[in-house]
């Protein structure tokens, strides 16, 4: 997590700046040199394992049948692919889990389901969509050079809080942190909520904090918390990792995790098809962002308290 933070700072606010001076393609383009290198770095290092297992082919080729199924569905452009790809991926990776799983006892093993169910949750709570940040641009001034300074500011502090409290959280039972890090990522979305209701017009002019300081603000307490939440979701996958299927394990876990904010971005969508934002048309954003607040509150703050105490 400290390396993804490092990475994000470096190149945070040069994203903003470069946007400002180059077309956005260009800038999408330069940042395809990162998975260029990650590609490279994976196929020239060699890494000593003394873990190996034989291949399993039903699980390989179904991972090559379910890739080819989801690509040409995703090129055939029939109505609701992206709930169709998301159910299959779904049930694909759920029949794999239980492959992975099946020589471990049953006690376990339901810690395992409640585990991966509490992940879900807090993984897949909807956003607010790119209404929110079109609000951002064409009503409260924001530009690209401040969208990387936000996340600037945000990476930095992310940094700081992982070094000083990644000890702390991982002793700590994880529904406890997630339950604490729900609560306070709800409140500390409320800003958020303030200028889209344009309480930043009363703010600026009782203490002289307006839309932008509002944000630096919300920027700089709710970045942390992004970051410190996945530790504890971390923590949860390898405590519970089979022994033998470790690599497996740890590859299917990421794709649920995958899947939960496919979730979350499907929910974002049907969020704004009840509550419509078009470019210059806010008037339903103060009811979106609510909604999106609610939601990630209750979602995985009833998965907790179900299922928190059946996970130690």
């Amino acid at each position: 997590r400290l390396a993804l933070s490092f990475g994000i700072f470096a190149v945070a606010g040069l994203s903003g700046w470069l946007a400002q001076w180059l077309p956005y393609q260009t800038v999408f383009l330069l940042g395809l040199v990162v998975p260029l290198i990650s590609v490279s770095g994976a196929i020239l290092v060699r890494l000593e394992t003394s873990e190996q297992r034989p291949t399993d082919w039903r699980i390989l080729g179904g991972g090559i049948a379910f890739g080819a199924f989801v690509v040409t569905l995703a090129l055939s452009g029939i109505d609701f692919s992206q709930e169709i790809v998301w159910i299959v991926s779904m049930t694909v990776v759920i029949w794999m889990l239980s492959r992975v799983t099946g020589e471990i006892d049953h006690a376990t093993r339901m810690r395992i389901v409640y585990a991966a169910i509490i992940i879900f949750a807090f993984r897949a709570t909807p956003g607010v969509g790119e209404g929110f940040r079109w609000f951002e641009i064409d009503v409260l001034g924001f530009d690209e050079a401040f969208f990387g300074v936000l996340q600037q500011l945000g990476a930095a502090i992310a940094i700081i809080a992982t070094w000083f409290l990644s000890d702390f959280i991982t002793r700590k039972p994880a529904a406890t942190v997630l339950l604490w890090i729900t609560i306070l990522g709800t409140l500390l979305a409320l800003p958020s909520l303030a200028l889209a209701l344009r309480l930043d017009l009363v703010t600026e002019r009782l203490i002289g904090v307006g839309a932008h300081g509002i944000a630096l603000i919300d920027a700089a307490a709710v970045s942390p918390l992004v970051h410190l939440s996945i530790i504890p979701l971390l923590t949860l996958i390898a405590v519970y990792a089979p022994s033998g299927h470790r690599a497996t394990w740890f590859a299917l876990m990421a794709s649920l995790m995958n899947l939960a904010l496919t979730a979350g971005a499907l929910g974002t969508k049907y969020l704004n098809l009840v509550f419509h934002v078009n470019r210059g048309e806010y008037g339903s954003l103060p009811w979106l962002v609510f909604a999106a607040i609610v939601i990630s509150l209750v979602l995985p703050l009833s998965a907790i308290v179900i299922f928190g105490r059946r996970v130690r």
